[in-house]
């Protein structure tokens, strides 16, 4: 009897326990009408192996909790007999519907009328609705429908501590709540509105300080200072990566510890100090090296890695004179960034650029902000994006001003750039 591995990591990505999960499960099925009869002991067998495939119904109920396939999470079908293809979405789906169709992405809350108490299972459905918000955000960008409906998420989490629910839930709650409003200030953020995001930031900082959730306060000095690195408040930034790194998450996992190192260095670099930076840069390398990469951590910090900090090792060198060396970590960071990350991609691709440009290399530099357009293109620019290619039209014009390479850029691509806007 071999133990269900992949549904204990699951359990443990999702911060539940046993417990937890056969009440989420009886919750949901007693959502449909149905008689829920799952304990503790019936979770301890999934997990032990010693039940393989569970009832139709525990099934459905597994896979729209934890927002993944039976087969997924370990179970396997008797011998002779195959899962049933499914021919609709998973069911969690019907109530927490996410779609992103051109500029929109809606989430359909569930009724705030109820008639039982608030769970696990609401939790869950909540944070698969997050998670569902960062896919689109990684493709596509920050933007306008996607903030709104961020706030949304947070207002529905909010509203549900009207429930009768256990101390724990309530918590996650308000974790769920500063973690939605984390990503609306991240959205208005993206997309240039440095104002509204910062007072969806500090709303954030409050709401995980009633969660007591690290996380959560992580997240919010992560974007505090990426703010105060956008608004060229480069003091900030230290601090805010600074408090970053004090938050007990960072202290426990080297990848957040890593993160808020190499914020922390952007903003020694914006200060002119480079050596600050370098060695905050060294201190970033050295704790990733540690990190665990199999270690269950939430969605919104899957950008981060190798890739990543490359590409943020290329913004620390080329802000302390290293523009050879900033050009080659671009290089590596393109050649890691996973695909799906289009927007990451587009913005690597820019650095790379900015880079080229700083050793004069105009030419190239020129063709590598075609590969932005081309990256992004089906899609209108984050404004963020946008304000980085105003800079990099502002330092070709300076370097090379009435070039042929500066004339066939704004040629190709000014009109493209101010339709974005």
């Amino acid at each position: 009897m071999e133990a269900n591995r992949h549904l204990a990591d699951a359990l443990h990505e999702a911060g539940l326990t046993q417990n937890e999960l056969a009440e989420a499960v009886n919750g949901y099925l007693r959502s449909l009408g149905r008689e829920g009869r799952v304990s503790d002991r019936t979770v301890r067998h999934w997990l032990t192996g010693k039940t393989r495939w569970p009832h139709l119904r525990q099934r459905d109920a597994l896979e729209a909790l934890l927002g993944r396939s039976v087969e997924e999470l370990g179970f396997l079908p008797p011998a002779g007999r195959r899962s049933a293809t499914r021919t609709e979405d998973p069911v969690h789906r019907r109530n927490f519907l996410t779609a992103a169709t051109g500029a929109a992405a809606v989430i359909v809350p569930l009724s705030a009328s109820r008639s039982y108490a608030v769970g696990t299972a609401d939790v869950i459905r909540l944070r698969n609705g997050l998670d569902a918000l960062t896919t689109l955000d990684a493709s596509r960008g920050g933007h306008e429908n996607l903030e709104r409906v961020a706030l949304a998420g947070a207002s529905e989490a909010l509203a549900l501590q009207k429930g009768a629910a256990s101390q724990r839930v309530r918590q996650r709650l308000f974790g769920l709540a500063a973690s939605y409003t984390a990503s609306a200030a991240w959205s208005a953020m993206d997309a240039w509105q440095s104002c509204r995001a910062l007072g969806h930031l500090n709303r954030a900082l409050y709401l995980a300080g009633m969660a007591k959730d690290p996380i959560a306060e992580f997240q919010v000095w992560n974007l505090h200072a990426m703010l105060a690195l956008h608004r060229e408040e480069f003091p900030q930034a230290v601090s805010a990566g600074r408090a970053a790194r004090a938050t007990a998450v960072a202290r426990r996992d080297p990848l957040f510890s890593s993160l808020a190192h190499a914020r922390t260095a952007i903003g020694h670099s914006g200060i002119g100090d480079r050596q600050g930076a370098l060695r905050s840069l060294g201190h970033a390398e050295e704790a990733l090296a540690k990190a665990g990469p199999d270690q269950a951590r939430p969605s919104w910090v899957a950008f981060y890695g190798p890739a990543e900090l490359f590409a943020l090792a290329s913004v620390v060198r080329d802000k302390t004179g290293d523009a050879v060396g900033a050009e080659a970590a671009s290089h590596r960071a393109l050649s890691a960034i996973p695909q799906q990350f289009r927007r990451n991609r587009a913005l690597a691709t820019l650095q790379l650029a900015a880079a080229q440009l700083h050793q004069r290399d105009v030419d190239q530099a020129c063709a590598s902000t075609a590969k932005v357009f081309a990256l992004m293109r089906g899609n209108t620019l984050p404004g963020r994006m946008r304000s980085y290619l105003g800079d990099f039209h502002r330092d070709l014009i300076t370097l090379a001003p009435g070039s042929g390479p500066v004339r066939e850029w704004e040629d190709r691509y000014r009109s493209e750039w101010s339709l974005a806007r």
